[in-house]
């Protein structure tokens, strides 16, 4: 590489974009970039007019935004509306606006099976597809603001069902193709689902995931599905899977009607606050959260934040590695590089499969210029050693981007010399499922990158941390993240359940909304995430509650009381340890921990195994029955002495059995 590609490094280990990257980058100094955000902030009208000119506006908007704050006793309020009077369809800006221009015939989606085969989608199959299923949905009945449920895996026509919904106005829910049927149930049920998209099985990890079995055995216990569109992914590989008379249907099989077709090709346009989507996430409670996503503001961040993080050109292959399941697949596989023009690279199976060199072969093979991945990935591709990657050819990447979680400073390191050879600029990104569209990152071209830090707000975020008494916290002392005003991409509610919206939310730190993540700010503004505050676990980048997990476990016949918290690990970034006590007559065992573990596989999904299983005569609590997670989390990390106050503590033999205890593992 000449060397005007190479960052520079700085001596405290921060890094200049290069000036050849820079030269050519859409925001080329830290002055363009101060300038831009306090725009965003001080004039958002004005902003944001200039930057949603991408988006097919049938109507335009008159108005930015309104917003009502939550209410005194935190039960009401917190409603936002951004881009009023506004009018669009979604899918005019991800597909018809690009069929009029050279995009046409540009790849969408460059697929790879995990099996080997490949598929190329133009943006004008993409939309001929897009339409065909649109027009079938609305034959079944389907109208805007009915929800359709998506249980696939990571091919094609995930986000094809996705595009169709939105074309009609149809409100989807995307559920993980890992999670469990009973998973899938309880959200096919609570958001009241009249149809469910899924394909007879999928590929991961060398294994085939019966999808449509699974969807059957949901489906038992559902009374709002009509219909099942089910995709052949399989073909010989899977035995004959069940269709059910009058409900299920074959993909390939549909044959829309020319009236739905004429509707699908020239579709509705629909406000700008229309329900886009309901994807369910892990809360600090049982029950998962329908977070709910709106049209208008939502595309407006996806549009721009992808357009300007990744500094992404007609040229460009760009290479989101989530799964379309989660919230990074929606914003950052569909609907953000699809509303630019971009050509979105989508692969089935797992990094390692069938050795750990499938993503750099990928990434090779294909000509991968932009890979945008997890840290838990970074650290499984550092233990799997460096030759694995300097085999393949990578002098395609010119940028590397980081999602999910805190990203460790060796970890940025090796990920920028190992794969990106020293060129590359890392763009590590902070954000939610709630706020749908990245909030804190380091702009390529523009700032100084430190490895560690997620770096400065996006546009139109004003971010804080506070200290627990709601003060500010000064600069380099960690405390709450919160975001201080409303942003066009935020969640506007928890499907059918406003009131939990607005306490888990807006009501903690009155007047802001509360994240749930621990952060400290440095003298130069650059934000360090350190992590969740609350009892939710990042692990793998999946956002896990622990009470899902210990519902979860207490439902199984032989336990009486489970714990579940989270302790550092070098790979995952957390582990999950769950602490049981069984019932009277049940004995403990490697039987019962597999027992056990084959439960949460059924209950919530094998991604949600915990690590270790520790059985316990009983949990540390307090006097008034709570149970101390502070402790377990010590205990889980292998802290031999009790930090903080443990006078509230009912038994303390209880604490000093459980240090004693040998894990198993």
């Amino acid at each position: 590489m000449p060397e005007k590609s190479v960052s520079r490094v700085k001596e405290d280990r921060s890094f200049e974009p290069s000036d050849h990257f820079r030269e050519h980058a859409r925001i080329a100094s830290a002055a363009a970039y101060r300038a831009m955000h306090r725009e965003s902030l001080e004039q958002p009208d004005e902003f944001w007019r200039e930057n949603s000119q991408d988006l097919v506006w049938r109507t335009p908007w008159t108005k930015f935004s309104e917003w009502k704050p939550a209410s005194d006793d935190g039960k009401s309020g917190a409603e936002a509306k951004f881009f009023l009077g506004g009018t669009l369809n979604v899918t005019e800006t991800c597909l018809d606006r690009h069929l009029t221009t050279s995009a046409r015939t540009r790849a969408a989606i460059v697929w790879e099976g995990e099996t080997g085969e490949t598929r190329t989608l133009t943006y004008f199959e993409v939309h001929r597809d897009v339409v065909r299923l649109a027009a079938s949905l609305l034959d079944m009945g389907i109208k805007a603001g009915d929800r359709v449920g998506i249980y696939m895996g990571m091919v094609p026509e995930t986000a094809v069902a996705m595009l169709a919904c939105a074309r009609i106005g149809a409100t989807h829910s995307v559920v993980f193709g890992g999670f469990s049927a009973d998973a899938l149930r309880d959200r096919m049920n609570d958001c009241g689902a009249r149809v469910l998209l899924t394909q007879d099985g999928a590929y991961r990890r060398g294994s085939v995931v019966p999808l449509k079995n699974m969807a059957d055995a949901a489906l038992e216990s559902t009374e709002t599905i009509e219909k099942v569109v089910v995709l052949r992914r399989m073909g010989k590989e899977l035995a004959p899977i069940a269709m059910k008379d009058g409900r299920d249907v074959y993909w390939d099989e549909l044959s829309p009607s020319a009236e739905s077709v004429a509707r699908a090709k020239a579709p509705e346009a629909f406000d700008a606050e229309h329900p886009l989507f309901i994807l369910y996430t892990s809360g600090s409670t049982g029950k998962p959260k329908g977070v709910l996503h709106t049209t208008g503001g939502y595309l407006a961040t996806a549009n721009l934040s992808t357009k300007l993080i990744f500094d992404i050109r007609e040229s460009d292959l760009y290479w989101c590695t989530a799964d379309v399941g989660w919230v990074t697949g929606h914003s950052y596989i569909v609907y953000g590089p699809l509303s630019v023009g971009a050509s979105v690279m989508m692969y089935e199976g797992a990094p390692n499969q069938p050795d750990p060199g499938r993503f750099w072969r990928i990434i090779e093979r294909h000509g991968v210029s932009i890979l945008y991945t997890a840290p838990t990935a970074i650290r499984a591709f550092i233990r799997w050693g460096d030759d694995h990657v300097t085999k393949a050819d990578l002098s395609s990447l010119r940028l590397l981007g980081s999602v999910g979680e805190p990203i460790n400073p060796e970890a940025w390191l090796w990920y920028h010399k190992v794969v990106g050879g020293g060129r590359c600029p890392i763009v590590d990104t902070w954000w939610q499922t709630e706020t749908g569209g990245v909030m804190l990152t380091t702009l390529p071209g523009a700032v100084t990158a430190k490895p560690g830090s997620t770096g400065l707000p996006f546009f139109g975020v004003e971010i804080a941390v506070l200290r627990d008494d709601g003060t500010p916290a000064p600069a380099n002392e960690s405390g709450k993240l919160v975001i201080n005003r409303p942003w066009p991409s935020m969640a506007r509610t928890l499907w059918k359940d406003s009131e939990r919206y607005v306490s888990a939310y807006w009501s903690q730190n009155p007047g802001v909304y509360t994240t749930g993540d621990g952060a400290r700010i440095d003298e130069g503004g650059y934000v360090w995430v350190t992590g969740r505050i609350d009892d939710v676990l990042n692990v793998s980048g999946h956002r896990i509650g622990t009470a899902e997990i210990e519902s979860a476990l207490v439902s199984h016949p032989a336990v009486a009381e489970a714990a579940a918290v989270g302790k550092p690990d070098d790979l995952k970034g957390q582990a999950l340890v769950v602490f049981v006590t069984l019932k009277g007559d049940k004995t403990a065992s490697k039987e019962m921990k597999d027992a056990l573990t084959q439960h949460i596989d059924r209950e919530i999904g094998k991604f949600a195994r915990p690590d270790q299983i520790r059985f316990t005569d009983a949990l540390p609590k307090t006097r008034s029955g709570k149970i101390m997670r502070r402790l377990l989390r010590e205990v889980a990390s292998g802290n031999t002495d009790a930090k903080g106050d443990t006078s509230t503590l009912e038994d303390l033999s209880v604490l000093a059995k459980l240090r004693d205890q040998k894990d198993e593992g």
